[in-house]
């Protein structure tokens, strides 16, 4: 457990406001962070985050809005195999190491609160990548002829895998190949194919001595996220040829289980040597299986693993070579037996004088070497004119084979054995016994009597039976026969050879009617009998909530309604209320209502705890549940302010804390709230509690002030509410310290605004979006970083401006430290700075100024300067002294003309007085720092 202090009353001021907060739906916005190579707008609607290919991706989504909205990341329009393992993220920072290019595609962050529509933002992530290229030799087939590559025309076709597409570039040992270079080549623009997506092809036209070399593709993309080229040579040579192959072993390959077998595969031809892989029809090769160079073995083989297994030899000339052989492995299963009665009679018994048919079946591989002995009782069966030995036609009925017995006897009475062997020995034989008698009758199926319907509840196991009788008995088959559905092992059909069908932990969805019907394996060959089991599943009532917290303030009324969704059977006998197992009422369900309520007319102490509903029937019970307490709900911290940070001493730090109550009427007034922090990374917690005077309106915004925090620290701050109840829910956050920084290049522009009362605006834009046709020699290339996708903002001096025109951008609000903490009286110093840009033969003038909390106009500004600064971004930097909370404007005064865009980048607020101003220029106008 952590230790727990109690504030040193000089660590957080008692600093107390409140004022009245309306709820604010969300907004959202994404930032990154990570490894990216570039962020781009795409015709002004779409940002793309470009990443390399194995580095880590790092998306924030930073939200405003009151409540604090909820927010969820999705992934859409990539790799549909590729999601996220739940479909989504619910964190602020969406983080994934190490990213594969399947991972491209758009992301989604998404911020509701339940006020409006939820706020969405999206961004393009595209994975870049390189990946090794492969040179592949082809000749015409027509032109192909004994000597593979004799006086004929060849192409090289390189082909890499890439992302952004690649540009390939030919040489020949050192000297570049371009078209027109040399009359015996051709060089083919990149052409897609969907094979191989896009190739480069090198065409030698009829090989001349001189074209016997080494070639080189390189692939680029340009060094795009610093991916260096990539190469590949392939060695041209007279006796350059495809491969050939031969594989030294029998096809097919027929083996018992349990043998070793060797598949042996040698390269008859194909310079460069080629590389020798073995492929199996089972699409991978068995875990037990080795590969050593060209043999394939496979030790102790099983049924399973028979099939097509196949030698391919590659070299990247020509074609791929491939042999394969099949293997098949012994075996014999399945015997079953049916017995057919004369089909000249409408009769299913064995009569005597009457002919009857004896099939036996079984599944053999290889089945031509499948054959077939008959006995009757032990000793050899020929075929003759009254037991007539066939074997059906394999294509009709495969491995089987049927005694016609004609004109039966009493002396045929005995038993008949079929055996069932493979040619060859190594198998074991497969034998089945069919007996003969009087005895043997064909099956009949009955229901015992109080089997059906079968009453069962939910979760019992269960057997549904039917008797079957006869000689022989027949395997029963089990189905569904009132619907098209599944039997509880997932099957359309199940067999039982007792004639009873077990179902372990049977539910509701199992109720229906079940078909058992005689097969005619292992019986008689006739129409199926079959009967049906009715089975009724019952389970106790389904109830809502399941679970529900009702919070209520001491003296009110609280009603508990518990409704029934479904039963059955559906008659509910009773209900019983308990409050900690305590009986608070019981009695019989009214079977016109599907509810049943509970009324506390005046909630008191003792009535809070945990109140249970029993909804029961014969099957069992539903359960109501429902946590009466006074606890108040958590406090919602207001995160729209966008830097409530002041500093006023060096290393010391305070922070402007607000916060709503949700839902402040639910329960008894809240009389106070527990204030802890704690250090990031440190056990021990600091506590104070901070009394609340009035009852709190919902949307009140409440605000404390916390003093002396360290630099650049961050802290968990826990805030409680209490009240006569005790303590309620508590809300953490984390306090991080910052400076201010805006570089623009998100489209909420730092809560910066545009002043109402001015002009025109000024514009967001970067070099590469920026349409400069209209105005020549004048505004930044790029942003001061030297980035063509960078942003700032500007002041577009095209017409309909005119001179004198006025542009002014305002930043949000700033706070200070309190007034007088602990005795200060000197304000505290800020740092304002910013790059600029002022060039063009038309410049106007730059003006910064200070403005202060209730402050109606602008004062002198704090800095200026006018006139035309070169094709170069420069900086600025003043000190500013605010007695309250401030503003920092920006006003950007349009010349003479259109050739005066001036613009901006990365301002800065910083603690303290500017320690290196930038150094004086004589073109500049004199900038006056003013202390307020």
């Amino acid at each position: 457990m952590p230790l727990i202090y109690t504030f040193p009353l000089n660590l957080v001021a008692l600093t107390w406001f409140v004022a009245f907060l309306s709820t604010a739906p969300p907004t959202v916005r994404i930032i990154h962070s990570g490894h990216a190579c570039n962020v781009e707008e795409e015709r002004h609607t779409e940002r793309v985050y470009t990443i390399r290919e194995g580095e880590t991706l790092e998306l924030t989504c930073l939200v405003t809005g009151h409540p604090r909205p909820q927010i969820r990341w999705t992934k859409t329009a990539g790799s549909v195999s590729d999601r996220f393992q739940d479909s989504s993220v619910f964190n602020d920072t969406l983080h994934i190491a190490k990213i594969q290019r399947t991972q491209g595609g758009r992301y989604y962050c998404k911020a509701e609160n339940g006020l409006g529509s939820p706020a969405i933002k999206s961004i393009r992530v595209d994975v870049y990548y390189l990946d090794n290229p492969v040179i592949t030799v082809h000749q015409s087939i027509g032109e192909a002829k004994e000597q593979f590559y004799y006086e004929r025309t060849v192409f090289l076709r390189c082909v890499a895998n890439s992302n952004p597409p690649v540009r390939y570039s030919w040489h020949r040992g050192r000297e570049v190949l371009t078209q027109g270079s040399d009359k015996g080549v051709e060089i083919y623009e990149p052409f897609f194919t969907q094979l191989q997506g896009e190739t480069k092809i090198l065409k030698l036209k009829n090989l001349r001595p001189q074209d016997y070399a080494n070639y080189s593709c390189i692939a680029s993309v340009r060094n795009v996220c610093g991916i260096p080229d990539r190469s590949v040579i392939f060695g041209l040579t007279n006796k350059t040829a495809s491969p050939s192959i031969k594989l030294l072993v029998e096809d097919p390959i027929v083996v018992n289980p349990g043998q070793t077998v060797s598949l042996v595969c040698i390269t008859t031809g194909g310079e460069p040597p080629p590389i020798l892989t073995w492929v199996s029809s089972n699409d991978s090769l068995p875990q037990r299986s080795v590969v050593k160079g060209g043999t394939l073995t496979l030790p102790a083989i099983t049924s399973d693993e028979a099939g097509v297994y196949s030698c391919v030899a590659s070299n990247n000339v020509g074609n791929p070579a491939k042999k394969s052989t099949t293997i098949v492995v012994r075996a014999l299963k399945k015997g079953r037996f049916w017995i057919t009665p004369d089909p000249y009679h409408n009769d299913d018994n064995i009569q005597i004088g009457r002919e009857v048919k004896i099939s036996c079946q079984v599944e053999a591989t290889p089945p031509e070497e499948l054959t077939f002995s008959w006995l009757k009782n032990g000793r050899a069966l020929r075929s003759s004119e009254r037991m007539v030995i066939t074997q059906t036609d394999p294509d009709i009925s495969p491995g089987t084979t049927n005694l016609d017995i004609i004109d039966l006897k009493f002396t045929d009475f005995g038993t008949y054995t079929c055996v069932a062997a493979l040619k060859g020995g190594g198998i074991p034989e497969i034998s089945i016994d069919v007996n003969i008698s009087s005895t043997t009758v064909p099956p009949s199926l009955t229901v015992p009597r109080g089997k059906s319907p079968l009453v069962a509840r939910e979760g019992d196991t269960v057997e549904l039976e039917c008797l079957v009788s006869g000689k022989p008995k027949p395997i029963i088959l089990w189905s569904r026969a009132d619907k098209e559905a599944p039997m509880p092992d997932g099957s359309m059909q199940m067999e039982s050879y007792d004639g009873v069908l077990r179902i372990v932990n049977v539910s509701r969805e199992m109720t229906g009617s079940y078909r058992c019907q005689t097969s005619q394996y292992n019986g008689f060959n006739v129409k199926p009998r079959e009967a049906v089991v009715e089975l009724i599943v019952q389970y106790p009532p389904t109830v809502e909530p399941v679970h529900m917290e009702v919070r209520q303030g001491l003296g009110r009324p609280v009603v508990l309604t518990c409704r029934v969704l479904r039963a059955h059977p559906s008659r509910v006998l009773r209900f019983e209320w308990l409050l900690s197992n305590r009986l608070l009422h019981a009695g019989a369900f009214d079977q016109h209502k599907d509810e049943t309520e509970y009324t506390i007319r005046s909630l008191n102490r003792e009535g809070w705890g945990e109140y249970t509903c029993n909804v029961i029937n014969e099957a069992g019970a539903g359960k109501c549940t429902f946590q009466v307490t006074g606890k108040a709900y958590p406090p919602e911290f207001y995160y729209d302010t966008y830097s409530p940070l002041w500093q006023y001493r060096p290393r010391v730090y305070g922070f402007k804390l607000q916060w709503t109550q949700m839902n402040p009427g639910a329960v008894d007034r809240i009389v106070a709230y527990r204030l802890g922090i704690r250090q990031v990374g440190l056990q021990r917690w600091w506590e104070q509690e901070i009394p609340v005077g009035d009852t709190i309106g919902k949307g009140e915004l409440m605000t404390h002030n916390l003093t002396e925090l360290i630099k650049p620290e961050s802290y968990e701050v826990r805030l409680t509410p209490i009240t006569r109840f005790g303590e309620g829910d508590s809300t953490v956050r984390i306090i991080t310290y910052r400076e201010f920084h805006c570089s623009f290049e998100e489209e909420p522009i730092c809560m910066f605004t545009q002043d109402k009362n001015d002009d025109f605006d000024w514009t967001r834009h970067s070099a590469a979006t920026r349409d400069t046709k209209y105005t020549p020699n004048t505004g930044p290339s790029a942003d001061h970083t030297g980035s063509k996708q960078g942003f700032y903002m500007y002041i577009e001096t095209s017409r309909p401006r005119k001179e004198g025109d006025q542009a002014r951008l305002v930043s949000p609000f700033f706070n200070i430290a309190p007034k007088n903490p602990y005795g200060i009286t000197n304000p505290p110093a800020y740092c304002f700075g910013f790059f600029y840009h002022m060039y063009g033969k038309h410049i106007g003038k730059l003006n910064a100024f200070l403005k202060q909390k209730g402050q109606m106009t602008l004062e002198a500004p704090v800095w200026s300067l006018s006139g035309n600064q070169g094709d170069r971004w420069k900086q600025a930097k003043v000190s500013i002294h605010p007695t309250s909370s401030f503003q920092v404007v920006l006003e950007g005064i349009r010349g003479p003309g259109i050739e005066g865009d001036i613009a901006i980048d990365d301002i800065t607020l910083e603690e303290g007085e500017c320690r290196d101003p930038p150094p004086s220029d004589s073109t500049f106008s004199a900038y006056i720092a003013r202390r307020t």
